[in-house]
Parts: structure tokens; sequence; C-alpha cells
């Protein structure tokens, strides 16, 4: 697989701070990869940094095996985290103005239907609901026919349908062969998206991998989960189960031997929920708190 960005022992110090720390990584074409952690993380350190926007301390960037330079902001697009739109203008003007930034852009007839503008083309911008500006945002990340797209946590702030909208679109943007990268604390978001993912903590990677080989990795286990008003203390303390919140959690290696126990302790299963083990539970595991802290 051709690798189309290369990070090679990226440091960012800010006076005794290292926002980012060591990190080193590389992301194959056509993928989509995820940079993840809690705020503060340094993931956004990082793809500034990758998208030269502000120098490293040390270590490299390379595209195609280039070291990056002013060169890069044709040939990339960027969905800033914060991106203030003109006020006063339409969704139409706003992807005229910034086609005049580019040397090559694509056609808006194409932009439009990619990113699904077509119902507020002549809105003002000011009036976008928040998903209408997330895909407006990505039509203008877009504009340029970019190789490669960044995506700085796009759908923080949406509604639930909303996010689940932002993803096909990403869908359809990787299916086009187009490399992204997506920063997010949304684990859902991760899992559904990435085809490979950093997960970053204090300005270093703790862990990096394919989602699904990192939980086969780290996880043999299936949760089980109860409402404690259904089990008797003394079982709980018996089999040294964890109480979290109003629940009780079972972590079992054989989910149909733990129920038959339960059953054969006459505990009642309603309210019985079982999972899988997820990125979120990942990083818990990996760092002590919650990705979403």
């Amino acid at each position: 697989m051709e690798k189309v960005i290369q990070v090679e022992g990226l440091k960012k110090v800010y006076g005794d701070l290292f926002a980012v720390n060591d990190v080193s990584f590389s992301i194959s074409k056509g993928h989509c990869f995820g940079l993840l952690g809690p705020n503060g993380a340094g993931k956004t350190t990082t793809i500034e940094i990758m998208e030269g926007i502000i120098p490293a301390s040390e270590g490299k960037v390379l595209y195609h095996g280039q070291e990056v330079d002013d060169s890069i902001s044709q040939q990339i697009g960027i969905q800033f985290q914060h991106t203030a739109l003109q006020d006063f203008l339409t969704v139409k003007e706003t992807l005229n103005l910034f086609t005049s930034f580019y040397d090559k852009t694509l056609p808006h007839e194409q932009l439009i239907e990619l990113c699904d503008l077509g119902e507020f083309l002549d809105r003002d911008n000011r009036l976008l609901s928040g998903g209408q500006r997330q895909r407006l945002l990505l039509a203008l990340a877009l504009i340029n026919d970019p190789e490669i797209v960044f995506l700085d946590e796009p759908t923080t702030g949406l509604d639930p349908q909303a996010r689940r909208n932002f993803w096909q679109l990403i869908k359809n943007i990787k299916a086009q062969n187009k490399t992204i990268i997506l920063t997010t604390h949304y684990m859902d978001e991760a899992e559904q998206l990435c085809d490979d993912v950093v997960i970053m903590d204090h300005g270093k990677i703790i862990e990096s991998g394919a989602p699904q080989a990192l939980l086969n990795k780290h996880f043999e286990n299936i949760f089980i989960y109860l409402p404690t008003s259904q089990v008797d203390s003394s079982l709980v303390a018996k089999n040294n189960w964890a109480i979290q919140e109003e629940k009780i959690e079972i972590i079992s290696d054989n989910v149909e031997k733990t129920l038959a126990y339960l059953i054969e302790q006459n505990v009642s299963l309603q309210g019985l929920h079982v999972k899988s083990a997820n990125l979120d539970d990942l990083f818990l595991k990996l760092t002590g708190h919650s990705l979403r802290e």
C-alpha cells in the first residue's frame, strides 16, 4: 500500500510543555486515518504541523517522500475545528469566493451534489443549521480537489442524525480514493470511518493500528450489565463483580455459561445488556480515564 504521508519523530515544545512528543506514523493512500484522544492530547497540534500551519520543534512530515513546504496549501483540503464564514454571503457566493483562492477547483455542481448543498444554496451563512454549516465547510475543504483532506473534529456539536449524515458524506469522499485525516473524540465515529487510528494522550502515541485489530489485541471478553436491584450484594461480592453507577458489570469469556450461572442463582435477566469492548473501553484501559473527559 502506497504511503502518502510519513510523520517522523515529531515534537512541538512550548516552554516546558511538550504538546507533541516524538510522534511517528504513516498514512496509506485512500485510507481514513484517525487521531484519537481527549482535549489537550496533541491531536490538533499534530495536524497543524502536518498542514504546514505551524512549524515543528523537531521531526519532519513527508508527502510522497518530500518534506512539506508552502506549496502544500494548494494540494490539501482542511476543515478546521472553528472556521468563521463571511456574514451576508449566501452559500453559493461563499463557494465563488473560495474558488478564487485556488489555481485548480472542482466544478460547483460536483461539490453541491457531493456535500448535499442544493437545498440551501441561496441561504445566508448566518441562517445555516449546525449540520448545514458543516456540510458547507466540507465543500470548502474539497473545493481545490485535494488528494488529502484534513477534518478536525468535524461533527462536534451536531445532533445524532446530523452526525450520521455527515459520516455518509465522508464515506462518499473516501470512495473517490481520497486520503482523509480525521481527529475526533467520538469513538463510534472512529469505528465507523477509520481504517487505522493512533490514540494520543499527553502528546504521545499510546497505541496504534486498525480499530478491530486493537480491540482483538486488548480484549478477549464480553461485558454483561444488569441493574443492581436485581443482583444480591452477596453474589456481587462473591464473584468480585464491579458496580458502575446503578449497574453490575460482569466480564465474561463465555456468555452462555455466564447466563446459565445467573439463571441458576435465580437472578432476573430483565434489563440485561451485553456488549463487546469498543475504543472508549480501550482508552479507559490504557490510560485510566475516559476518552470523553
